[in-house]
């Protein structure tokens, strides 16, 4: 299959969904579909947009499902998957919508702490939690951060703390992992996938840090023996690709791993939607919607 049949597939899904859970929709894996469909352009966007304006609580956040109010940290993604589904219509559809999860983002705090000996991270800094009244965790506040800085509110203070904070979860050598750096001493592994995140996030932020450059060289040796999962070389290629060092394999890299999803029988939506936003070749970012999509290079990965 093509590239452009894959995004065709995606536009026709009924529902979006991990691997693991094919019956019923979640809201991680629709909001990361209305972005690889916003991002290439594909009117079948507001499909899975309004489905996520439906989950949308009184509150403004966003739950893990239609029946499943809680977690709430994929507010984040849906914020900025409203954000490109109105950008890619030219509409303001779901300003509403974005309003009220920004406003509900804003106010979101991961539970903080006194410094400990026993942690190597900062525990003082606020970031976003993946469950309420628990601590700030990496992945989280990077998505958070990342939907915030797109809409505009880069020098909000609580911005500027997740970014002090994604950074200050860096390993020494750079790469990062869940968001511990250092435990009972011991110095923690990086992780591909969150080291993606991490720098896809902080991009378009000025932080002046050499693990910053150490992550990046991690994401560049990782990814290029091609043993990674979809998801985790899909955040690579898209942390890489939002700091200009978009690997020359990359095409060929997201290809195979296409050939390697077409191979399951059930794969879902979710690593597609990622696949997707990892083949483009524009960073990942609201004023990219001004300059059109490059889709035409899957043609030459048939």
């Amino acid at each position: 299959m093509r590239v452009s049949d894959h995004l065709e597939k995606l536009a026709a899904a009924d529902r979006w969904n991990y691997a693991a859970n094919p019956h019923e929709s979640a809201t991680e894996p629709a909001a990361w579909a209305a972005l690889a469909l916003a991002m290439h352009r594909h009117p079948a966007v507001k499909r899975s947009a309004r489905w996520l304006a439906k989950c949308q609580q009184k509150n403004g956040s966003v739950g893990a499902s239609q029946t499943q109010s809680t977690p709430r940290w994929p507010t984040s993604l849906a914020t900025l998957a409203w954000a490109f589904a109105d950008q890619q219509s030219k509409t303001d559809q779901f300003q509403t919508n974005i309003q009220l999860a920004t406003q509900w983002s804003l106010n979101d705090y991961g539970r903080t702490g006194p410094r400990s000996g026993q942690a190597g991270h900062d525990t003082t800094l606020a970031g976003w939690s993946w469950a309420a009244d628990t601590h700030s965790w990496l992945e989280p506040t990077c998505f958070f951060v990342r939907a915030l800085t797109a809409l505009g509110y880069a020098d909000h203070p609580r911005v500027k703390v997740g970014v002090q904070m994604i950074a200050d979860r860096l390993l020494p050598e750079g790469g990062c992992n869940y968001g511990n750096t250092f435990v009972l001493g011991q110095q923690l592994l990086p992780h591909l996938q969150p080291s993606g995140i991490a720098m896809w996030a902080i991009a378009e932020h000025q932080v002046s840090d050499s693990r910053i450059e150490q992550t990046l060289e991690y994401l560049e040796r990782s990814v290029a023996d091609n043993l990674v999962t979809p998801n985790s070389l899909s955040f690579a290629l898209l942390g890489l690709t939002a700091f200009n060092r978009r690997p020359q394999n990359a095409d060929q890299l997201v290809a195979d791993h296409f050939r390697r999803l077409e191979s399951k029988s059930n794969p879902g939506t979710y690593h597609q939607s990622l696949l997707l936003l990892a083949a483009l070749r524009q960073p990942f970012s609201l004023s990219s919607l001004a300059v059109q999509a490059q889709t035409a290079y899957a043609e030459a990965l048939q």
